[in-house]
């Protein structure tokens, strides 16, 4: 079983405006969004396929708990809740889809996929894809 605890600095990311742009965020929302996510800091600890992932910035925190294979609560990047279910992808790779509790909007997800000590993150709305490589500090 891959091992994706540690904490993860970004080290490239790409196309995470035109992801704010398809959920429908503003454009001074986005400027903001954007420039406190330039240097987001992850910890993930994990026990077996039970997850902790903790994603700070300068102007928000996200933690989500979970088990793969079963449903759980979570919030959209722009910050709308949903519920999610993450499942295994492959042997190094989960991928969650997520549907919102209220509302409409695009279709959301989120894959993390393990490469040694780089970890790719691809966050979806639709068929707006943007894509964030961390490495493991």
């Amino acid at each position: 079983m891959p091992n994706f605890a540690g904490t993860w600095k970004m080290k490239k990311s790409d196309n995470f405006d035109e992801l704010l742009k398809a959920l429908g965020v503003n454009a001074m929302l986005r400027k903001v969004a954007v420039a406190a996510a330039s240097n987001p800091h992850v910890e993930i600890r994990q026990d077996g396929e039970q997850f902790y992932i903790k994603t700070s910035t300068s102007v928000r925190t996200t933690e989500i708990n979970f088990h793969i294979g079963e449903e759980f609560n979570e919030e959209t990047v722009d910050g709308r809740k949903c519920k999610s279910l993450a499942t295994w992808e492959s042997e190094n790779k989960i991928r969650c889809q997520q549907t919102l509790v209220d509302g409409h909007g695009p279709k959301t997800y989120w894959t993390r996929e393990l490469n040694g000590d780089e970890l790719t993150l691809i966050f979806g709305a639709d068929d707006v894809v943007c894509t964030r490589i961390y490495i493991r500090e």
